[in-house]
């Protein structure tokens, strides 16, 4: 890991012999590459997937050079390190400095199924490992209660600005990367992919200024920065020079500042680069809370230009930046305007998409044009990310023709960076530079910026996918699927509604989740199964005693609306006490009989601010209840709060203290079942 670096020169037919080893399907996609559409390698959309121990042949022309990567496109094995750079060398001249590809790339020793499914159940685990809950005695500590009763006021969870917490983060395979061969005067050019399932990456250097000379395998006119920050599945060229005789530090560090990967160029005394501080997540939340409003929608600030990474409003994170969280004594203030503005400062240059120009005119051909426009949004508390609030799977293929130049114009109405990536394609990125505007197919596009793309439709036909490439994002359903109109037929895809199903099957995927309680007054807890729409839950509770009865209420449900705040639901409930003293009125003063109840339910549920769940059901014995509760509240940073009352007279409190991810200690006072210790199972 990495796989093997591929190397072509302009002109070269690539042969590519994939042997699958593996018990399981696999795919390859060459990532940014111009090639006939069946060899894009995107299983069930331009190829069915490579069979186990079976040999698959990739054949295509070179049209191009630059510095792009490989890896595999089927289910979550990009993660496990199935990628490697792809190299394509100038037919006349390349560079005649020494040249080094570089793939960055993180590591988890959970395995990727587990990583997706417990950001499905929306576990604050990663989280807890990275320092990141915010939680309310934090918030207390640092002065920010208020800031994060608003925070739970706009049904928003803890500030973060990536998903995943992983155990290491690599350069070529390696935390720490040794290139001695280097000495003082030397200038390296650096190749560099974004081998990354999820995160982005810091990149900055010990030994002076890092000079941009290319992205996404398209030349610019070289720009001069101390740092830049390269998105999901970019790339980048850039050179560096060896001042002295020393070891001088390329340092590689995750958006969320928990770790670091290194490069090491030249020999003699180590010169470490300045590691990047914690972030300020407090900051963030606050800057968060007043970008959203009640409905979960970006709030477009009037007279900011929010695009191309101009402006970016995680700045109020960046202590380097805006000051530390609690400034020092003689430590040099920060004027709070810029924080809140998230203004960079300007001893410290950051590359920007405005920067970057491309040497030659990049203006589309004359032709028909073709106006897209996409909206950004996700669910962070459910993890389901799409494109104007609907998946791969709920939408039809978006027809263009060849000849015609698309515009696509973008707005991130979500909390997140997305790089959105168009196979097949390289588009115009609209900036400052007008006619020579950069060429790109990656666009790192922050929250609350509008950016234009635009691309001619140059092919003879095929499907192309458009997606975020985070890779849990794309597998959630962040994607469209652009399809040349009159297309020929697919000899690799023999079956095309059968190979649609399997493509949709990604985002339509259902979940197992749960936690179970075991305590001295019985069991309880929650089951549930459920995927982007649906849901089917049973909640339980099993008395250690015959007073205090056996209950169970199982609902099938569908989240509407772009929080998915509302569900509405149908379902049975069964309570069962052989004490036969359970018999009463609840609050409407309808009789509850919880002896051997036996119904039918149909009701809603409903996410008001504090996250507090209201559900209203009505029973087919006439019988109304209607319930509020909390689940998860983060007292500490490993102390959570439960609480429940409803109109049955059935209230319920609890604490879990959290030692592993599937592993607590827990205690609750419950109605029926009375005082109770033990420990809590989540998975």
């Amino acid at each position: 890991m990495p796989m093997p670096t591929l190397t072509f020169t302009e002109g070269d037919t690539a042969e590519i012999y994939v042997h699958n080893n593996l018990d399981e399907e696999t795919s390859l996609h060459w990532h940014g590459l111009f090639l006939p559409n069946k060899e894009d390698g995107v299983p069930f959309l331009t190829q069915m997937p490579i069979k186990p121990h079976s040999t698959y042949v990739y054949r295509f022309p070179i049209f191009q050079h630059g510095t792009h990567w490989y890896h595999s496109h089927s289910k979550l094995q990009e993660q496990i390190g199935m990628y490697g750079s792809f190299i394509m060398n100038k037919r006349n001249k390349e560079w005649d400095i020494p040249t080094l590809p570089i793939v960055i790339s993180e590591w988890t020793d959970m395995k990727p199924e587990e990583v997706h499914r417990s950001l499905k159940n929306a576990t604050d685990w990663f989280a807890i490992q990275k320092g990141a809950t915010q939680s309310y005695a934090e918030a207390i500590r640092s002065g920010e209660f208020k800031t994060k009763v608003n925070n739970e006021w706009k049904r928003m969870n803890a500030m973060d600005v990536s998903d995943v917490y992983y155990d290491a983060f690599l350069i070529n395979g390696k935390n720490q990367n040794l290139q001695s061969q280097f000495k003082a005067g030397d200038k390296v050019r650096l190749r560099i992919a974004n081998g990354g399932a999820s995160d982005y990456f810091w990149l900055t250097y010990s030994g002076g200024k890092i000079t941009v000379v290319a992205t996404d395998g398209n030349d610019v006119e070289p720009v001069e920065v101390d740092r830049l920050i390269i998105a999901v599945s970019e790339t980048y060229d850039v050179v560096v020079t060896i001042p002295e005789n020393k070891s001088y530090e390329f340092l590689v560090t995750p958006e969320d500042r928990t770790k670091s990967a290194s490069l090491w160029l030249g020999k003699g005394e180590k010169v470490p680069a300045k590691p990047l501080p914690k972030l300020k997540y407090f900051a963030g939340m606050k800057m968060m809370n007043d970008m959203m409003d009640m409905q979960g929608n970006m709030i477009e600030m009037d007279g900011m230009k929010m695009q191309n990474q101009i402006m970016d409003m995680n700045t109020v994170m960046y202590p380097e930046i805006t000051g530390e969280e609690t400034p020092k004594k003689g430590s040099k203030a920060v004027d709070k305007s810029m924080a809140e503005m998230g203004a960079t400062s300007s001893d410290i240059v950051t590359l920007n998409y405005d920067m970057l120009r491309d040497p030659k005119k990049t203006t589309l051909p004359k032709g028909p044009w073709k106006e897209i426009k996409f909206e950004l949004t996700g669910n962070m508390n459910r993890y389901v990310w799409s494109l104007d609030n609907k998946t791969v799977s709920e939408t039809d293929k978006i027809l263009i023709k060849k000849g015609e130049n698309v515009r696509i114009i973008l707005y991130n109405n979500s909390l997140m960076r997305h790089p959105m990536h168009l196979h097949g394609h390289d588009f115009r990125v609209v900036n400052a530079q007008g006619d020579h505007a950069v060429m790109k197919n990656v666009l790192d596009i922050m929250p609350m910026e509008r950016d234009t793309i635009e691309f001619a439709a140059t092919e003879p036909g095929g499907d192309w996918f458009f997606h975020c490439h985070i890779l849990y994002h794309m597998t959630s359903g962040m994607g469209r699927v652009f399809s040349y109109e009159n297309s020929p037929a697919n000899p690799e895809i023999p079956n095309p509604r059968l190979a649609q199903r399997k493509l949709f099957s990604d985002d339509r995927e259902f979940h197992l989740m749960g936690n179970i309680g075991l305590e001295s007054n019985g069991s309880d807890g929650e089951v549930m199964l459920a995927n982007t729409q649906y849901r089917f839950s049973t909640e339980f509770r099993l008395g250690l005693k015959s007073e205090h009865g056996n209950e169970v209420e199982a609902y099938f449900g569908r989240y509407i609306g772009k929080m998915q705040c509302f569900m509405p639901f149908i379902g049975f409930d069964y309570h069962y006490n052989s004490m036969g003293n359970m018999a009463g009125k609840n609050m409407f003063g309808q009789l509850s009989n919880q002896m051997n109840r036996k119904a039918a339910v149909i009701g809603a549920q409903y996410i008001l601010p504090m996250l507090v769940t209201a559900e209203a059901r009505l029973d087919s014995k006439g019988k109304f209840r209607f319930q509020l509760m909390r689940e998860d509240m983060p007292l500490s940073k490993r102390l959570r709060l439960n609480i429940m009352g409803n109109t049955d007279k059935e209230y319920m409190a609890g604490l879990r203290y959290i030692v592993t991810k599937y592993f607590s200690f827990s205690t609750h006072y419950d109605s029926d079942m009375g005082y109770g210790g033990g420990i809590t199972l989540t998975y």
